[in-house]
């Protein structure tokens, strides 16, 4: 029985099984594990595995970005899993192993990569930045913000947040794993605990403001909101404490809006362009129509 030692992440994984593959070694025969300490218990020889040179056995990418996905989750069966998946794909001949969806090995793979996709979209969705200074050598403002995964998302989903705010500096922190973007580039640190976030900053304010005007009564539907925006995330967003008062309001904005006299509406503005079209719209048949060139 080998014992393999890796940190939890997919390049770790990686690494090591392509050694294992490319020396033939059985997935029954592996055992896995993120504990060292733990893996002593099972061998007295060195656990961990170095990354091989040379040409590499191919693997589908399909399979590749599979993998990236599940090693995201904290099943502890992930790492077995993937390599026996890897090796049906490889050496074992399966090489259509993966449109097989009713192999069990490919649904709990599957069920995996669902359940970090659903996480993914939760982050992006519900991380809220706090102003804590300013760069002196840059003049760039610094950000932080504090977000509870249920996986470990945070370099799947960290590319995403450096497109969208390239132009600040900030750090988003987790407990398993914390992004920070300078700027540069993106370097990755361990967890922390919540105490290490900021609580609160003025843009609170002002967000909630804007979370106020947006807010539309008219539809409102609690149930699908709290299914997209589950309650485990609301004591991280500064809006939350405004949604209870908000949706006690909302059937009497209602009925207030309903109530208000209609506008008129304003006239058409003076256009030959937009008239030739109208004109057109109504004496042509609709597979004659074309827009003359303005």
């Amino acid at each position: 029985m080998r014992t393999i030692v890796i940190e939890p992440d997919y390049e770790a994984w990686r690494n090591s099984a392509r050694r294992l593959l490319a020396e033939g070694v059985p997935p029954d025969e592996v055992l896995w594990s993120e504990d060292a300490q733990e893996a002593s218990l099972f061998t007295g020889e060195d656990p961990h595995v170095e990354p091989v040179t040379g040409n590499p056995i191919k693997v589908p990418p399909a399979f590749l970005d599979m993998a990236r996905s599940a090693a995201a989750h904290t099943d502890t069966r992930r790492w077995g899993m993937l390599y026996r998946v890897l090796w049906r794909l490889t050496l074992g001949g399966e090489r259509h192993l993966l449109s097989m969806a009713t192999d069990g090995d490919v649904r709990e793979i599957q069920n995996w990569c669902k359940a970090v996709g659903r996480d993914i979209h939760k982050m992006h969705a519900f991380v809220r930045f706090r102003l804590v200074g300013v760069n002196a050598d840059t003049g760039r403002e610094q950000f932080v913000a504090w977000f509870e995964p249920d996986y470990r998302i945070v370099r799947l989903s960290a590319s995403f947040f450096r497109k969208r705010f390239a132009g600040m500096d900030w750090s988003i922190l987790t407990n398993y794993e914390c992004a920070h973007w300078d700027g540069m580039q993106i370097h990755f640190t361990a967890g922390v605990p919540r105490g290490s976030a900021p609580n609160q900053d003025a843009l609170d304010d002002l967000w909630r403001t804007y979370y106020q005007n947006i807010f539309n009564p008219a539809r409102v539907k609690i149930s699908a909101m709290q299914s997209e925006m589950p309650k485990k995330y609301w004591k991280n967003l500064p809006e939350a404490p405004l949604i209870a008062g908000l949706i006690a309001q909302s059937a009497g904005r209602v009925k207030g809006m309903l109530e208000t006299p209609e506008r008129p509406a304003k006239s058409a503005p003076k256009n030959e362009y937009l008239k030739m079209l109208h004109d057109m719209n109504r004496s042509e048949p609709p597979e004659n129509k074309k827009p003359p060139q303005p």
